[in-house]
Formats: structure tokens, sequence, C-alpha cells
């Protein structure tokens, strides 16, 4: 179990130290739609960590509007403008925000645990939209980030929040794969066989369900935050059931085996997006649409399914 730990350590290390070396030759850019893939996949991966237990958010919006709204107005308020106590604000706001919600829908399975969190984010969306001092539906701006106490430029913004992204998102996923192979996260993976017998083995399935719910949502609204340092802007929107829509997209196109395929495949949804809107821009949904349709087809488990499967049988060979 050590080895496994250190070994899943020292990847997390070397992944994020590769990706904030790729940031020193990424064009502008390539630097904003990777921050914007990271703090993205960061909610999408609170989806997976649900899924493991058999149950998926569709109303992951909630928490990435709360911990976005709640980043905005610490920065615009309280003067909370750096960027990694930004980050933390984002993280707990959406925790508490979902607080009151996890003992009930811990109660619910399958398409009802789905629509209840969709619920639950549209009515935030109901109330943002009304909520004038919020800006209603055209959202407010935000001032710009600092970090260690220093202002950011503009011209080297996209680098620094790429680089803060980067190892908020390495720390977080590396923290979600130890809890993955702990005994709590494989009671997940239980959960989501047979509930029942893990009941009958004295482990708590609501409890379980409950804590991921909690784990998702403090994801989400880490993920909100980095969002709205990376847009400098804040609208209803993010708690939207198309955004909502999105992050399941990516959950589904990376499966629930493997966290580094989460981030993977958010980066290709952006990509797709953006170059579909630049050469497509009124169909842009129907090539999102079938470029989904070609992995369930041909990677029904999700693209973590390519390396896990053959790490396993490489294990079971051995």
């Amino acid at each position: 179990m050590h080895a496994s730990l250190s070994k899943t350590v020292r990847m997390g290390a070397l992944l994020v130290v590769v990706f904030l070396l790729a940031g020193l030759v990424m064009p502008k850019w390539l630097l904003f739609l990777s921050t914007m893939a990271l703090s993205h996949g960061m909610v999408s991966l609170g989806i997976v960590i649900q899924m493991r237990s058999g149950v998926v958010s569709f109303g992951q919006g909630f928490v990435f509007a709360a911990g976005g709204y709640a980043t905005a107005l610490a920065a615009n308020h309280l003067g909370i403008t750096d960027a990694i106590l930004m980050v933390l604000v984002g993280g707990l706001a959406a925790t508490l925000c979902a607080l009151p919600f996890a003992p009930l829908l811990s109660r619910y399975r399958s398409i009802f645990f789905a629509m209840l969190t969709l619920a639950i984010s549209m009515v935030l969306y109901g109330i943002l939209v009304k909520t004038e001092s919020l800006g209603g539906s055209d959202g407010f701006n935000v001032s710009k980030p600092t970090l260690f106490g220093q202002s950011i430029s503009s011209e080297n913004s996209n680098w620094v929040l790429y680089n803060l992204a980067v190892v908020v998102v390495g720390v977080i996923a590396t923290m979600a794969r130890i809890y993955a192979d702990s005994v709590r996260g494989l009671v997940s993976l239980a959960i989501r066989e047979n509930e029942l017998r893990v009941e009958y083995l004295g482990a708590s399935v609501s409890q379980s369900i409950a804590s991921n719910y909690l784990i998702a949502a403090f994801m989400g609204g880490v993920g909100g935050a980095l969002t709205l340092m990376s847009l400098g802007h804040i609208e209803p929107n993010f708690s939207y059931w198309t955004t909502s829509g999105e992050f399941v997209f990516v959950a589904i196109l990376a499966g629930h085996h493997s966290m580094l395929a989460v981030f993977i495949g958010s980066f290709l949804v952006e990509v797709v997006r953006s170059f579909s809107n630049l050469y497509f821009p009124n169909t842009w949904q129907l090539a999102m649409g079938l470029f989904l349709l070609v992995v369930i087809r041909f990677l029904p488990r999700g693209l973590g399914s390519l390396w896990m499967d053959r790490r396993q049988n490489k294990g079971d060979k051995t």
C-alpha cells in the first residue's frame, strides 16, 4: 500500500512538471485553452468520483457557479484577490452550499439522483438571473487576481494562470487518485456493483455517496474559481443545464478508470468545440455529438480504459 501511494505521488509530481515545462512553449491561445480544459476537467473529475459509486450528477453547474460567484464576491467586496486564496474560497464555498443537500441526495439513485441535482442547479440559475445585485442575466466583471501579493501583468496572465491551474489540479487529482485506491474509494466501486452486499458488510452506502458528493462539490468550486480568474467575468450560465451537460459529457468520455483521462477528455472537448465554432459556427454541437458517439462506440468504458486495461492485463500475466 505504501509503495502504491509513493508511486502515485511520484507520478502526479512528474505530470505536473511535464505540464509546467509544456507551458513554456505554448502560444497564448493554447495556454488559455489548456487552462479552461484543466478548470473544467476539475469539475468533471467530481462527477467521475460519483460515477464510481453508481450515481451521476447532472447538476454539477450548481457547485461550479457557487464557487465562481463566491470567489467573485470575495474579490470585489472583501478584497481577497490572491489567486490561491480565491481557489480555496471557491472550493470551500461550493462545499458549504452543497452540504445541506448531501443527506437528501444520498437517499436516491440513478435517474432520481441525476434529476434532483439538475433541479438544484436550475433553481440557482433562476435565482442568479433574477438577482440584480449580482448582475442579473449579464453577470459582472471581477478584478484581476494577484499572486503572493504581486500583481499579474496582462502579458503574463495566461501563463501564470495556466501554471496555477496545473499545480492546483495536479495536487487535487493526485489526492483523488489516492482516495480512489483507498478503502473508502474501493467501497464506492463495491456500491456500484452491489449496494445491498456493502450494507451487509457494515459500510454505510448513504454516507459514502454523501461524502463523494461533497468531494465533488469542492472540486466543482475549485473549477469555478479557476474559470472565473481566466475569464474575468461571472454569469448565471455557470449554473445552466447545458454547462452541467458538458461536464457530464467529459466524464462519460473519460470513464471512471483514470484521473488523467478526465483532463485529456476535457482538453479534447475544448479543442473540438473551439475549432468547430471557428469552422462550423452553426453546427458545432453536431460535431461534439458525433465525437462522443465515436468514443462510446469504440471505447464504451472511456478513454481511461486504453491504458488501464493494458496495465491490468500486464498485472494478470505477472
